[in-house]
């Protein structure tokens, strides 16, 4: 028996195997921070696609209003021609328009909704880079959007222009353009019906200036109202810090 042999089979001269034991493992500390970094990196994939989705939505009502009430110019337009202005068509556009006043009233709604679930997602995703800035605090140099989740860390994040007047950024708004569309629709629908009870021209025209200066004021009310309530529902987790 050679001595290559008796080693081989009593394990001499051989490196012994590592035990289970003295095997590396993973620091609880650094699992754990892995593990908080893919759930943040989850939600914050997941708020991304939900505000996606919400812009989609409103792109697509506003589309529907604006497709609506095109259609509903266009009808009124064969008809006068048909009817050379006359009951038919009075009849026709007191029929019409306010189903297109229906739509874009819903439509403003919707709006104001996905407004909020669209303020909601860029709260999360603040807190999220909030999170991450606890990770890792030197990275706070290289995030261009803001990482507190109060009212101004969402405007920061929405791209609010610091030095524009929030009035003029409200009235630049989709639901503000919706928000006429609709008051002049009800103007309209107001100096129909004044015509119809053979109110005179002056008196139409008045009754469409005040039911226009009216629904104007009345979706502005609301949607200040929604935007309040959305602002007092803010529970800042992040807040920003006071202005140098």
């Amino acid at each position: 028996m050679s001595f290559e042999r008796v080693t081989a089979g009593t394990g001499i001269g051989a490196e012994p195997a590592p035990s289970p034991s003295s095997a590396q493992t993973t620091p609880p500390e650094v699992t754990s921070a892995s593990m908080r970094l893919q759930i943040l990196s989850t939600e914050q994939w997941s708020l991304l696609a939900s505000r996606s989705l919400a812009w989609n939505e409103s792109f697509s009502r506003a589309g529907m209003f604006l497709s609506t009430l095109s259609g509903a110019i266009v009808a009124l337009a064969l008809v006068a021609q048909a009817s050379a202005f006359g009951e038919g068509f009075v009849l026709f556009a007191l029929v019409i328009l306010p189903v297109v006043l229906f739509v874009g009233v819903m439509t403003a709604v919707r709006l104001g909704a996905s407004n909020y679930h669209d303020a909601l997602c860029v709260m999360g995703m603040n807190r999220i880079r909030g999170a991450y800035l606890e990770l890792a605090p030197d990275l706070e140099k290289y995030f261009v959007m803001s990482a507190h989740d109060d009212v101004r860390g969402i405007g920061i994040t929405m791209a609010l222009a610091p030095n524009v007047n929030p009035v003029i950024h409200g009235l630049a708004a989709t639901p503000a353009v919706i928000g006429v569309l609709n008051s002049v629709v009800a103007g309209v629908i107001a100096s129909i019906a004044a015509i119809q009870l053979r109110g005179g021209t002056t008196l139409a025209a008045l009754a469409g200036a005040v039911i226009f200066v009216l629904a104007l004021a009345l979706q502005g009310w609301y949607g200040r109202r929604d935007q309040l309530r959305g602002q007092a529902l803010v529970q800042p987790l992040f807040p920003s810090p006071p202005p140098r």
